[in-house]
């Protein structure tokens, strides 16, 4: 059973290592847990629903609270406090088309506002409804999750929009293929989220991000039903009707099929670490193998916090004491930089691609050791279960939030100063403690993502919280906007980053995009508040 109030199953822990507690006290000073709601004592203040009956509608009041909230910080203090202002007045389950062309026919004849839901997974307020006079419907798509359709000759596979990623590679592994789409939120996040929020998986630089592997699809809206060919591999047929849906969140309509290009399944997959004598240097590295186009499929480069923190919290003191030693050696000492790299592929290409890598490693000081494989499969293997962290950090008292932005290759160092100062302030104005860590997570040859995780204590008064929260939020925001970085580089807008749109789409742009939602969604029904108000 999936948490209600947390991320993942409800029968999956994921301790601290051994010693963890000792740096987080360290670093932050002892914390207090917070007292949980319990979710039957929320099911019992949950009021009656408006809606009219609909055969495909439940109102339980279970299963209201279980799509109420996303996975940002401030759905976690509503759902752990047991404070949720606002929450839909039914969830949907549509198993066909008609059936989505049904309830937006039942939504547009009783005044009802829809809200498309994939996973879940949304740190942004994508699935949150909005305080209303109007009653909210929840369309959960996640019984359309069939593979439809594959043309292995043109490695095209259509699939229900509702299929999630676990899924979705499994039916495609029994046929020899993969889409290669891996985001953190991989296990309960869906296709047609991913398409609607414009993800990004980790190993982007070597399948694309999903604008790259969307082809084509289904799209429901309250005028009727978009078809997008997915036959063309490309097209001069004036602008291309894919780029309105990617990213649209849910505005202009509900994506219901989507077909995307897959791959044969790799030769090869291999992860190793490398480790810079600091950041600079391994910036310089990842830079210069980047726009030297070498074949990789992921690069990852922490700051030296985050090298620091990943070492000290690997729970192998050992192991960690050898490589301190070894790297010493070599010159490579408090302020050492990790850079985790992948490689997908054939055999034979991959031993070219990991010579260049290596090569401009040294050229830039960096130092690939035997133990470097080790820590990249450790990395692999565990990518998927670092979120379940959140749940054991927030029981012992900590919060943990992140947020990211892309920016050219001239700006990223300033930006990270910028972003990391910004919330280091943030938080100093309360007299509080925060640790934060950064690294880059999705290379170009023209600049980079920025991701910054942050951990503090939480207090037990969920206000007080939400007010650290903003503040920290607004003024990390603020700085990515002063200094012309991306709001999102892949965790969509949403509500919370709507406020900052402007500044990147521009009025006339905003105007653009509210006329495009306009002409698809004339009443207004389709995830109202979110994207742009």
């Amino acid at each position: 059973m999936r948490r209600w109030n947390g991320w993942g199953d409800e029968n999956h822990h994921h301790p601290l290592p051994k010693g963890a507690d000792a740096h987080l006290e360290r670093w932050l000073g002892a914390s207090q847990p917070t007292q949980d709601a319990h979710l039957a004592d929320i099911a019992k203040r949950v009021p009656p629903s408006r809606l009219a009956a609909h055969p495909l509608v439940t109102t339980d009041p279970i299963e209201r609270i279980r799509h109420a909230r996303g996975q940002s910080f401030p759905d976690w203090v509503a759902l752990r406090s047991g404070h949720l202002d606002t929450l839909p007045d039914g969830v949907a389950y549509p198993l066909t088309d008609d059936d989505v062309k049904d309830l937006i026919a039942y939504a547009k004849s009783t005044g009802v506002r829809l809200i498309p839901y994939g996973g879940g997974t949304s740190v942004a307020g994508h699935i949150n409804p909005i305080s209303s006079d109007t009653p909210v419907l929840t369309v959960d798509m996640g019984r359309m999750n069939q593979l439809l359709a594959l043309d292995s000759t043109s490695q095209l596979a259509t699939f229900g929009a509702g299929i999630n990623g676990p899924d979705l590679e499994a039916q495609l592994r029994a046929r020899g293929l993969t889409l290669g789409h891996f985001p953190q939120s991989f296990e309960y996040a869906t296709l047609g989220g991913w398409i609607a929020t414009r993800s990004s998986g980790q190993q982007s630089l070597h399948y694309g991000r999903i604008e790259r592997l969307f082809a084509g699809g289904t799209v429901q809206t309250p005028l009727g039903e978009i078809r997008l060919p997915a036959a063309h591999p490309a097209s001069a047929t004036g602008p291309d009707l894919r780029e309105v849906i990617l990213g649209s969140e849910g505005r202009m309509g509900i994506i219901t099929e989507a077909t995307v290009r897959v791959s044969p399944q790799p030769e090869q997959e291999n992860f190793y670490a490398v480790f810079f004598p600091s950041f600079d240097h391994g910036m310089a590295a990842v830079r210069e193998i980047v726009q030297a186009r070498v074949p990789l499929s992921m690069l990852r480069l922490s700051t030296a916090t985050e090298t620091m923190t990943n070492l000290a919290l690997a729970g192998k003191p050992s192991l960690i004491h050898q490589l301190e030693r070894v790297l010493a050696w070599r010159g490579i000492t408090d302020q050492k930089a990790m850079l985790i790299y992948g490689y997908t592929g054939t055999r034979a290409i991959g031993r070219v691609a990991i010579r260049r890598t290596h090569t401009i490693a040294k050229k830039h000081s960096g130092v690939h050791l035997g133990i470097g494989k080790i820590f990249g499969e450790t990395w692999r293997k565990g990518r998927f279960k670092t979120p379940y962290l959140r749940n054991t950090l927030w029981e012992k008292g900590y919060g943990v939030d992140t947020l990211e932005t892309a920016t050219d290759w001239t700006t990223t160092p300033r930006m990270i100063q910028a972003i990391e100062s910004a919330l280091q302030e943030a938080m100093a104005a309360f007299d509080e403690p925060i640790h934060v860590f950064t690294h880059l997570s999705h290379l170009y040859p023209y600049g980079t993502s920025i991701y910054t995780s942050y951990v503090f204590r939480l207090h037990p008064d969920k206000e007080v919280m939400l007010a650290r929260w903003h503040a920290m939020k607004s003024a990390a925001s603020e700085a990515i906007v002063r200094l012309g970085g991306t709001i999102s580089h892949q965790h969509g807008v949403g509500i919370d980053h709507a406020p900052y749109l402007q500044a990147e789409k521009g009025e006339l742009g905003i105007k653009a995009l509210q006329a495009l939602i306009k002409h698809f969604d004339p009443d207004g029904m389709m995830n109202p508040g979110k994207l742009i108000n």
